[in-house]
């Protein structure tokens, strides 16, 4: 059965071609979705490659004077006591697998916010969870020698490596 309206033919044969498949009725939002996320990729990679992106995957600690404002940092370190025994990663990250990757995954991304849209203070400071993992590191490394030292058991509270001996990682 068949009829026609305004130049069209309706009927039971004819159904489809009034009804679209999701995937045609979504096409738009399809089309634009895949265009945003090609764009975010290629937008991504060449930051990542401009950046030298896989130099933060490394233990070279010249990685860290893709920065400017790392210069002064890496000559501390390069004129300091640690330089013979500890790169960066030896003590801004921690000594287990996930904990290592999962801070260079968080300080990556803060780093390139804060360089991208200058939200950074300069001299660059430490923060808090940085700090934390720069105190057990120095724990880790100097166990035999600081074990029996109760510095977090002193009259106001806590006592950090770094409080008395700043200038060790980083030079005077």
């Amino acid at each position: 059965m068949e009829h026609r309206d305004k130049g069209r033919v309706t009927g039971d044969k004819n159904t489809a071609a009034h009804h679209p498949s999701p995937v045609t009725r979504h096409m738009p939002w399809l089309v634009a979705l895949a265009a945003l996320i090609g764009v975010g990729a290629g937008i991504g990679g060449f930051t990542f490659r401009y950046a030298e992106g896989f130099s933060y995957l490394s233990n070279d600690p010249k990685a860290c004077l893709n920065c400017h404002v790392m210069r002064d940092v890496y000559d501390g370190w390069s004129h300091s006591s640690h330089k013979a025994v500890a790169v960066c990663n030896d003590c801004h990250t921690p000594h287990d697998f996930i904990g290592k990757w999962t801070t260079k995954m968080l300080n990556g991304w803060h780093h390139s916010s804060a360089f991208t849209t200058g939200g950074f203070h300069e001299p660059i400071h430490i923060k808090s969870r940085n700090a934390s993992v720069l105190e057990e590191s120095c724990l880790h490394c100097h166990a035999q020698l600081v074990g029996h030292i109760a510095h977090r058991d002193t009259p106001g509270g806590d006592t950090s490596c770094v409080s008395c001996h700043r200038t060790v990682g980083h030079g005077g």
